[in-house]
């Protein structure tokens, strides 16, 4: 299976609910940063170059659930930094699944074997972990030796204890396809619950802004790597709606819905989206409101905007597509992966 059936319910049922209240902007994952600090300085990340002070900071488990009831949005996804650096971590994943959130904790692996006893499985629990590709390619994605190796040991015992585990794959302009599609076959023997890809986009803060993708990059590349998948060569189990790959691939055309996934931290609610740093409001009415957003996005002119591809701003995008009567059969047939 692909996207799990009950998440792609709620989801569903969520999106027509909004609609039928006349809401023309609503959140659909709340991007929940409870720190900045991580154990890893990967060159493509910009979080982690707060100062000090800054990455020094904790959101209480208080201050999350105060944000994901001001939100609303059915999806938590939980990044950093690190979130399981967080002293509260299991407090603030136990609350959210108390409030039957579908949770997907991100990490790089290095602390998830020893951290799983702090946490139940749950089909609202997803720990989601970055792989950016086979062994060599990802340590030095990550800037260390052995990062993959414990990662991947981590998945497998995550799995033996009955956890859902997906993967989070960023794709840079120097990746090869061929290996990309065998990293993809390695990725199935591990028997996840879904596989999510996403080309990078040149966060501004990033060390390394070298390796991101122009759109018309992104799509050639997808195009090049997801050919045995979209042949029906290759059954990966991505997780994902379908019409969000489409996208990727150039076959659809959407603009960014940045308000589809907040981003929520010690600073506030970033303005205007994830992954450009424009300011922080208190309150996420405050952001829903104040913020220009005919500024932002690709049709928008915004140079900042011109080569983002990025899921965050437009997987929402494509779930809200899906709920087009002439769209639902293609979403229907990505949740049952057929």
């Amino acid at each position: 299976m692909a996207v799990q059936l009950q998440q792609a319910l709620e989801v569903g049922k969520y999106i027509f609910t909004q609609r039928l209240k006349g809401r023309k902007r609503f959140p659909l994952v709340l991007m929940l940063e409870p720190l900045f600090r991580c154990n890893l300085a990967c060159s493509g990340c910009g979080k982690i170059q707060h100062p000090t002070e800054i990455l020094k900071q904790n959101l209480s488990p208080e201050e999350c659930f105060a944000a994901v009831e001001e939100c609303g949005a059915p999806v938590v996804s939980i990044p950093g930094g690190e979130p399981l650096l967080h002293p509260q971590i299991d407090e603030i994943v136990k609350g959210l699944v108390a409030r039957k959130k579908f949770v997907y904790l991100c990490t790089n692996g290095l602390l998830l074997e020893k951290s799983l006893d702090k946490f139940e499985p749950s089909p609202y629990l997803t720990f989601s972990v970055h792989l950016d590709g086979l062994r060599e390619l990802h340590d030095e994605c990550v800037d260390r030796k052995g990062v993959f190796d414990i990662a991947v040991k981590a998945i497998k015992v995550a799995k033996a204890k009955g956890f859902r585990v997906t993967t989070n794959t960023t794709v840079f302009n120097n990746a090869d396809p061929k290996e990309m599609q065998e990293f993809f076959d390695f990725l199935e023997g591990l028997n996840l619950d879904g596989m999510m890809i996403s080309p990078g986009y040149s966060y501004e803060w990033a060390p390394d802004q070298e390796s991101f993708l122009k759109r018309e990059q992104t799509k050639a590349l997808f195009r090049e790597i997801l050919a045995p998948f979209r042949a029906g060569k290759k059954q990966w189990n991505f997780n994902h709606n379908p019409l969000f790959l489409d996208f990727l691939v150039g076959e659809k055309d959407y603009d960014c819905t940045p308000w589809g996934s907040p981003s929520f931290s010690v600073l506030g609610w970033q303005k205007p989206c994830y992954l450009l740093n424009e300011g922080h409001y208190k309150t996420f009415k405050e952001l829903l409101e104040k913020t220009e957003w005919e500024k932002y996005g690709h049709k928008s002119g915004n140079p900042k905007c011109a080569d983002c591809m990025v899921h965050c701003g437009y997987e929402p995008s494509a779930a809200t597509d899906a709920m087009k009567p002439g769209n639902m059969g293609r979403a229907i047939s990505g949740v049952l992966g057929s």
